[in-house]
């Protein structure tokens, strides 16, 4: 795979992460900050290293599958493998400046 191929495909998997939502936060899993990695092997496996807004997050099971099904769909992509991390610990400073916006944050968190 080029360079130009691999990184539309990740452009793609990037786009479909911003429709994976917490079912307790109205705002995408991307913009949260949850998603630290995205790579994408030469035969289309995209590995995702990701974490939870906590740790004993009840939906993080519903999350982490949610992220494996939709990044499976991008054209492309022939697996992902989600892996769960928690270093570093995921805090509010992660999140985008319109995310903090919408959920009413301190912009200068």
């Amino acid at each position: 795979m080029n360079e130009e191929k691999r990184i539309s495909i990740i452009e793609n998997i990037t786009a479909m992460l911003r429709t994976v939502f917490d079912p307790e936060i109205p705002v995408d899993v991307y913009s949260l900050g949850m998603i630290y990695k995205i790579d994408l092997s030469d035969d289309g496996v995209a590995s995702i290293d990701m974490t939870l807004t906590a740790p004993n997050c009840p939906a993080a099971d519903y999350i982490m599958e949610d992220v494996r099904q939709k990044v499976e769909s991008v054209d492309g992509v022939t697996a992902a493998n989600v892996q769960l991390v928690f270093e570093p610990e995921w805090t509010p400073k992660m999140m985008t400046e319109e995310a903090r916006l919408e959920l009413g944050m301190d912009i200068d968190i």
